[in-house]
């Protein structure tokens, strides 16, 4: 059972939140470890942002900012410390809902990949192949373990999964990554593994 943390001030919200993810499976905590951050904003004390970002200090757990909070430089202030999502309330709890689950479902998916001999440790930021191993930057890591997904990824997909990632990324800074990961694979043997697909994406 998955345990998220619900960090809510309004009391009554708390409840309903606790109660919305019980009936759905899940088991709401109050302090970490957990597998998920449900976080308001607007708290006494220490604000969300503070707290997203003094998590995101030790762990790369998924936080969804839930809040009342609509501009969007607060969306963007969210995403900046890294959040994963953004909500704002009053909340859908479908959306919400399927939020969470997207969220715990590519945590589950994304400890690490294999093909063809080259693999990948996504929590380590290392790749392997044939003995030898090296290792990659975040954003490296996140376009490789696309790649490794998908036969065929358009280059829009791979910018939308950084950013699903909190990683801020555009079409420049992508082909820059891609020439760099290119020269890392090839240190390691793993010789032209990515391909261009011209006018589309990419492909392993």
């Amino acid at each position: 059972m998955y345990k998220i943390l619900v960090i809510e001030d309004d009391q009554t919200i708390y409840e309903e939140l606790k109660m919305l993810l019980r009936v759905h499976g899940y088991e709401p905590v109050d302090a970490l470890p957990c597998d998920l951050v449900l976080l308001d904003i607007n708290l006494p004390g220490e604000n969300g942002f503070e707290i997203c970002r003094r998590i995101r200090e030790t762990s790369d757990i998924p936080i969804i900012f839930l809040t009342a909070r609509d501009s969007n430089e607060d969306e963007l202030i969210g995403f900046g410390v890294g959040a994963d999502d953004y909500i704002r309330k009053p909340y859908n709890t479908s959306i919400l809902l399927a939020r969470i689950a997207r969220l715990l479902a590519r945590k589950v998916s994304t400890t690490s990949e294999e093909v063809r001999g080259l693999s990948l440790e996504i929590a380590n930021l290392k790749a392997s192949f044939k003995g030898q191993s090296i290792e990659l930057t975040k954003n490296e890591t996140r376009i490789l373990a696309s790649l490794m997904k998908k036969e065929l990824i358009t280059r829009e997909e791979i910018i939308e999964e950084l950013w699903n990632d909190s990683l801020y990324i555009d079409e420049n800074t992508l082909y820059v990554n891609i020439n760099r990961l290119r020269d890392k694979l090839k240190q390691i043997g793993a010789v032209e593994f990515i391909k261009t697909v011209r006018g589309v994406g990419y492909r392993l």
